[in-house]
Protein backbone atom coordinates (compact mmCIF):
# COMPACT_ATOMS: atom_id res chain seq x y z
CA UNK A 1 0.00 0.00 0.00
CA UNK A 2 1.31 3.43 -0.99
CA UNK A 3 -0.17 6.44 0.81
CA UNK A 4 0.87 9.99 -0.16
CA UNK A 5 1.62 12.13 2.89
CA UNK A 6 2.79 15.47 1.50
CA UNK A 7 4.44 17.20 -1.44
CA UNK A 8 7.04 19.93 -1.72
CA UNK A 9 5.40 22.04 -4.47
CA UNK A 10 5.11 25.64 -3.18
CA UNK A 11 1.91 27.69 -3.33
CA UNK A 12 1.12 31.38 -3.02
CA UNK A 13 -2.66 31.50 -2.71
CA UNK A 14 -4.43 30.23 0.38
CA UNK A 15 -6.38 27.07 -0.62
CA UNK A 16 -9.76 28.32 0.57
CA UNK A 17 -11.75 26.40 -2.04
CA UNK A 18 -9.83 23.17 -1.47
CA UNK A 19 -10.58 23.41 2.25
CA UNK A 20 -14.23 24.24 1.48
CA UNK A 21 -14.56 21.16 -0.73
CA UNK A 22 -13.05 18.99 1.99
CA UNK A 23 -15.42 20.40 4.60
CA UNK A 24 -18.45 20.05 2.31
CA UNK A 25 -17.66 16.42 1.46
CA UNK A 26 -17.14 15.67 5.15
CA UNK A 27 -20.41 17.32 6.19
CA UNK A 28 -22.41 15.44 3.56
CA UNK A 29 -20.90 12.16 4.72
CA UNK A 30 -21.54 12.91 8.39
CA UNK A 31 -25.16 13.77 7.56
CA UNK A 32 -25.55 10.49 5.67
CA UNK A 33 -24.22 8.30 8.49
CA UNK A 34 -26.37 10.07 11.06
CA UNK A 35 -29.37 8.81 9.08
CA UNK A 36 -28.60 5.29 10.29
CA UNK A 37 -27.80 2.25 8.14
CA UNK A 38 -31.18 2.17 6.37
CA UNK A 39 -31.24 5.94 5.91
CA UNK A 40 -27.67 5.84 4.57
CA UNK A 41 -28.67 3.23 1.99
CA UNK A 42 -31.75 5.16 0.89
CA UNK A 43 -29.77 8.40 0.73
CA UNK A 44 -27.21 6.67 -1.51
CA UNK A 45 -29.89 5.28 -3.81
CA UNK A 46 -31.63 8.64 -4.07
CA UNK A 47 -28.65 10.91 -4.70
CA UNK A 48 -26.01 8.53 -6.05
CA UNK A 49 -25.49 8.42 -9.81
CA UNK A 50 -27.10 5.42 -11.55
CA UNK A 51 -26.19 5.14 -15.26
CA UNK A 52 -29.32 3.13 -16.13
CA UNK A 53 -31.60 5.87 -14.79
CA UNK A 54 -29.62 8.62 -16.52
CA UNK A 55 -29.63 6.86 -19.91
CA UNK A 56 -33.20 5.54 -19.91
CA UNK A 57 -34.98 8.11 -17.77
CA UNK A 58 -36.58 5.22 -15.86
CA UNK A 59 -36.57 5.55 -12.07
CA UNK A 60 -35.70 2.26 -10.39
CA UNK A 61 -37.06 3.55 -7.08
CA UNK A 62 -39.85 6.07 -7.87
CA UNK A 63 -40.47 6.66 -4.17
CA UNK A 64 -36.88 7.95 -3.87
CA UNK A 65 -36.78 9.78 -7.16
CA UNK A 66 -34.25 12.56 -7.64
CA UNK A 67 -33.58 14.22 -10.98
CA UNK A 68 -31.31 12.01 -13.08
CA UNK A 69 -29.63 15.18 -14.26
CA UNK A 70 -28.91 16.26 -10.69
CA UNK A 71 -27.26 13.06 -9.43
CA UNK A 72 -24.03 13.46 -11.46
CA UNK A 73 -23.39 16.50 -9.25
CA UNK A 74 -24.72 15.24 -5.91
CA UNK A 75 -22.85 11.94 -6.22
CA UNK A 76 -19.52 13.82 -6.27
CA UNK A 77 -20.04 14.88 -2.65
CA UNK A 78 -21.08 11.47 -1.28
CA UNK A 79 -18.93 8.64 0.06
CA UNK A 80 -19.46 5.02 0.93
CA UNK A 81 -17.47 4.87 4.17
CA UNK A 82 -14.85 6.45 6.38
CA UNK A 83 -11.86 5.06 4.47
CA UNK A 84 -13.40 6.18 1.18
CA UNK A 85 -13.84 9.72 2.53
CA UNK A 86 -10.48 10.00 4.30
CA UNK A 87 -8.53 8.66 1.33
CA UNK A 88 -10.22 11.02 -1.12
CA UNK A 89 -9.84 14.06 1.11
CA UNK A 90 -6.15 13.30 1.69
CA UNK A 91 -5.55 13.18 -2.07
CA UNK A 92 -7.61 16.35 -2.57
CA UNK A 93 -5.57 18.23 0.03
CA UNK A 94 -2.16 17.14 -1.30
CA UNK A 95 -2.87 17.86 -4.97
CA UNK A 96 -5.81 20.26 -4.89
CA UNK A 97 -4.10 23.22 -3.23
CA UNK A 98 -1.57 23.41 -6.06
CA UNK A 99 -4.21 23.32 -8.79
CA UNK A 100 -6.24 25.98 -6.97
CA UNK A 101 -3.06 28.05 -6.64
CA UNK A 102 -2.48 27.72 -10.40
CA UNK A 103 -6.03 28.33 -11.65
CA UNK A 104 -7.53 30.50 -8.93
CA UNK A 105 -10.61 29.41 -6.92
CA UNK A 106 -13.34 30.06 -9.53
CA UNK A 107 -11.59 28.29 -12.40
CA UNK A 108 -10.49 25.53 -10.04
CA UNK A 109 -14.10 24.89 -9.04
CA UNK A 110 -15.16 24.70 -12.70
CA UNK A 111 -12.21 22.40 -13.44
CA UNK A 112 -13.03 20.19 -10.46
CA UNK A 113 -16.68 19.76 -11.44
CA UNK A 114 -15.84 19.24 -15.11
CA UNK A 115 -13.33 16.54 -14.14
CA UNK A 116 -16.00 14.78 -12.10
CA UNK A 117 -18.45 14.93 -15.01
CA UNK A 118 -15.80 13.61 -17.40
CA UNK A 119 -15.17 10.72 -15.03
CA UNK A 120 -18.88 9.95 -14.85
CA UNK A 121 -19.12 10.21 -18.64
CA UNK A 122 -16.47 7.55 -19.27
CA UNK A 123 -17.90 5.37 -16.50
CA UNK A 124 -21.31 5.57 -18.18
CA UNK A 125 -19.86 4.84 -21.61
CA UNK A 126 -18.45 1.54 -20.39
CA UNK A 127 -21.39 0.64 -18.15
CA UNK A 128 -24.57 2.31 -19.42
CA UNK A 129 -26.84 -0.35 -17.94
CA UNK A 130 -25.32 -0.37 -14.46
CA UNK A 131 -27.93 -0.06 -11.72
CA UNK A 132 -25.41 0.34 -8.90
CA UNK A 133 -25.22 3.86 -7.42
CA UNK A 134 -21.90 5.60 -8.04
CA UNK A 135 -20.72 7.90 -5.23
CA UNK A 136 -17.48 9.64 -4.37
CA UNK A 137 -15.23 12.54 -5.30
CA UNK A 138 -12.63 10.19 -6.79
CA UNK A 139 -13.31 11.12 -10.42
CA UNK A 140 -13.00 14.85 -9.78
CA UNK A 141 -9.88 14.32 -7.65
CA UNK A 142 -8.39 12.13 -10.38
CA UNK A 143 -8.74 15.15 -12.67
CA UNK A 144 -6.86 17.24 -10.11
CA UNK A 145 -4.12 14.61 -10.05
CA UNK A 146 -3.88 14.61 -13.84
CA UNK A 147 -3.51 18.39 -13.82
CA UNK A 148 -0.89 18.21 -11.08
CA UNK A 149 1.18 15.83 -13.19
CA UNK A 150 1.33 18.48 -15.91
CA UNK A 151 2.33 21.50 -13.84
CA UNK A 152 4.45 19.84 -11.13
CA UNK A 153 5.95 16.67 -12.65
CA UNK A 154 9.17 17.08 -10.65
CA UNK A 155 7.55 17.79 -7.29
CA UNK A 156 8.68 15.37 -4.60
CA UNK A 157 5.91 13.30 -3.04
CA UNK A 158 6.53 11.71 0.35
CA UNK A 159 4.88 8.29 0.41
CA UNK A 160 4.12 5.98 3.31
CA UNK A 161 4.82 2.44 2.12
CA UNK A 162 3.07 -0.36 4.02
CA UNK A 163 4.21 -3.74 2.72
CA UNK A 164 5.53 -6.22 5.33
CA UNK A 165 7.58 -3.30 6.65
CA UNK A 166 6.61 0.36 7.02
CA UNK A 167 8.78 3.16 5.71
CA UNK A 168 8.69 6.56 4.00
CA UNK A 169 9.96 7.06 0.46
CA UNK A 170 10.19 10.23 -1.62
CA UNK A 171 9.45 10.00 -5.34
CA UNK A 172 8.87 12.46 -8.21
CA UNK A 173 5.21 13.27 -8.83
CA UNK A 174 5.37 11.95 -12.39
CA UNK A 175 6.42 8.55 -11.03
CA UNK A 176 3.81 8.44 -8.26
CA UNK A 177 0.96 9.62 -10.47
CA UNK A 178 2.12 7.57 -13.44
CA UNK A 179 2.06 4.38 -11.38
CA UNK A 180 -1.34 5.32 -9.94
CA UNK A 181 -2.81 5.90 -13.41
CA UNK A 182 -1.41 2.68 -14.86
CA UNK A 183 -2.85 0.76 -11.91
CA UNK A 184 -6.30 2.28 -12.48
CA UNK A 185 -6.09 1.46 -16.18
CA UNK A 186 -5.03 -2.13 -15.57
CA UNK A 187 -7.71 -2.69 -12.95
CA UNK A 188 -10.36 -1.34 -15.31
CA UNK A 189 -9.33 -3.93 -17.90
CA UNK A 190 -8.81 -6.94 -15.62
CA UNK A 191 -12.44 -7.04 -14.61
CA UNK A 192 -15.35 -5.01 -15.88
CA UNK A 193 -14.90 -1.24 -15.98
CA UNK A 194 -17.57 -0.81 -13.33
CA UNK A 195 -17.03 -3.92 -11.28
CA UNK A 196 -15.48 -4.82 -7.96
CA UNK A 197 -17.01 -1.97 -6.00
CA UNK A 198 -14.49 0.56 -7.40
CA UNK A 199 -15.23 2.72 -10.45
CA UNK A 200 -11.80 2.28 -12.03
CA UNK A 201 -12.86 3.68 -15.38
CA UNK A 202 -14.19 6.83 -13.71
CA UNK A 203 -10.72 7.38 -12.26
CA UNK A 204 -9.20 6.94 -15.70
CA UNK A 205 -11.66 9.37 -17.27
CA UNK A 206 -11.11 12.05 -14.64
CA UNK A 207 -7.31 11.77 -14.79
CA UNK A 208 -7.12 11.94 -18.59
CA UNK A 209 -9.48 14.93 -18.65
CA UNK A 210 -7.48 16.83 -16.03
CA UNK A 211 -4.17 16.06 -17.72
CA UNK A 212 -5.50 17.13 -21.14
CA UNK A 213 -7.02 20.40 -19.89
CA UNK A 214 -3.87 21.52 -18.08
CA UNK A 215 -1.73 20.42 -21.02
CA UNK A 216 -3.87 22.57 -23.32
CA UNK A 217 -3.71 25.57 -20.98
CA UNK A 218 0.05 25.43 -20.63
CA UNK A 219 0.42 25.29 -24.41
CA UNK A 220 -1.99 28.11 -25.20
CA UNK A 221 -0.66 30.51 -22.57
CA UNK A 222 2.87 31.39 -21.68
CA UNK A 223 3.32 30.79 -17.94
CA UNK A 224 5.86 32.57 -15.82
CA UNK A 225 8.16 30.17 -14.04
CA UNK A 226 9.91 30.98 -10.80
CA UNK A 227 12.37 28.74 -9.05
CA UNK A 228 11.95 27.56 -5.50
CA UNK A 229 14.77 25.17 -4.76
CA UNK A 230 14.69 22.48 -7.41
CA UNK A 231 10.91 22.71 -7.88
CA UNK A 232 9.41 25.17 -10.33
CA UNK A 233 6.19 26.98 -9.45
CA UNK A 234 4.10 28.02 -12.43
CA UNK A 235 1.74 30.98 -12.79
CA UNK A 236 -0.65 31.85 -15.58
CA UNK A 237 -1.61 35.41 -16.42
CA UNK A 238 -5.33 35.19 -17.16
CA UNK A 239 -7.04 37.66 -19.50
Amino acid sequence: MFIPIRDDAPTVRKPYLTVTLIVLNSLVFLYSIFLGSRGFRLFTIQFGYIPFEFITGIELTPELAASAYLTPFTSMFMHGGWLHLIGNMLFLWIYGNNIEDYLGPVKFLLFYIASGLAAIGLYTLFGPHSQVPLVGASGAIAGVMGGYMVIHPRARITMLVVFIFIQFVVLPAKVVLGIWFIYQLLMSMIGSATGGGVAWMAHVGGFVFGWAVLKLLTKRRRPRASSSGDQRSYRVKWD
